[in-house]
């Protein structure tokens, strides 16, 4: 029976892993007295014995796990920021067209942030088809839960002694340096970084993310961008699917592990929009896709479609 240690467990999306994985009988979660968690021997020895072990950790403190890794086997799922870009690990998006094996085969996997698997959902495949050039400027437009902040923020939404402002939508990430920035950059092979708007509002989880184009930039029309997508998400947990409403809620797949890619607009101005659980997609749901990937079972195993 294969083996899971997830390190920094008491975070919220290590709480949610090892929730997932704990009904599971197909492998064992290895845990760490609540006393000895954050002491480095006890983790070194962890990580070693582990088929997988999944970061849950601040960067620094993901990037210190990976330097005590002895065993050669031991295979590693970061959901931190700290190695998304770097070339020695696979970004853990495997929707991407080639991604899916180079998880199965690979030692270190980056699990993608929620607001850039959104992004890069919609500007990959397009990018890929040749639709629109890698040195575009565009706009992003995103919009989640608070769950999405961890467990100190959760704690200021649900305080009965909040502040107002937690009342309305509130827009952060106002230097233009968000963290997942670099990332979605990269994985999209983009000369320049997005204009990016990040919006945090007062409910749990869904994510919203929007990327508008004007007819200017690019040579195709919307039923064109709605194909490409259409035969470009076959299989995984992303699908393209058309809109029959006048609303769109960020909060529709709260709940669910799959990721739903619409297009909007008209043939002026296109709306691409991804919408998804910043918790599920956006974080525990993708971590435990690629664990079954890594694992060579079905991917969605343990994962809840919001179709099904």
């Amino acid at each position: 029976m294969k083996k899971i240690f997830i390190d920094g467990g008491a975070g919220t999306t290590g709480l949610r892993i090892k929730e997932r994985l704990s009904s599971r009988d197909d492998l064992t979660v290895i845990t760490l007295p609540e006393d000895k968690r954050k002491e480095t021997e006890y983790r070194k020895q962890c990580i070693n014995e582990a088929d997988i072990a999944v970061l849950c950790l601040p960067d620094d403190a993901a990037r210190q796990a990976v330097s005590l890794i002895d065993n050669p086997d031991t295979v590693i799922i970061d959901t931190s920021t700290a190695h998304r870009t770097d070339a020695a690990f696979t970004y853990g998006f495997p929707e991407i067209k080639g991604f899916r094996e180079k998880i199965r085969n690979s030692k270190r996997i980056a699990n993608p942030g929620c607001h850039a698997s959104g992004f890069i959902s919609l500007i990959f495949p397009l990018i890929a088809a040749g639709v629109l050039k890698n040195n575009i400027e565009l706009s992003c437009f995103s919009l989640t839960g608070y769950s999405g902040g961890g467990k100190k923020m959760i704690a200021e939404y649900e305080s009965a002694e909040r502040s107002s402002e937690f009342n309305a939508p509130r827009l952060y990430g106002l230097s233009q340096n968000h963290k997942h920035l670099p990332e979605m950059m990269t994985v999209c092979g983009l000369a320049y970084a997005p204009a990016f708007c990040p919006i945090v509002a007062d409910y749990y989880s869904g994510m919203e993310v929007t990327v508008p184009l004007f007819k200017s930039q690019t040579d195709v029309g919307i039923k064109d961008i709605k194909k490409i997508y259409s035969d470009y998400y076959k299989d995984g947990l992303v699908y393209f699917k058309e809109n029959e409403q006048s609303l769109l809620s960020a909060c529709e797949l709260s709940g669910f592990d799959d990721m739903q890619i619409t297009v909007e607009g008209n043939e002026e101005r296109i709306l691409l929009v991804s919408r998804f659980d910043n918790l599920g997609k956006g974080a525990s749901g993708a971590a435990i896709q690629n664990i079954n990937i890594c694992l060579g079972i079905d991917e969605d195993k343990g994962l809840r479609r919001s179709y099904d």
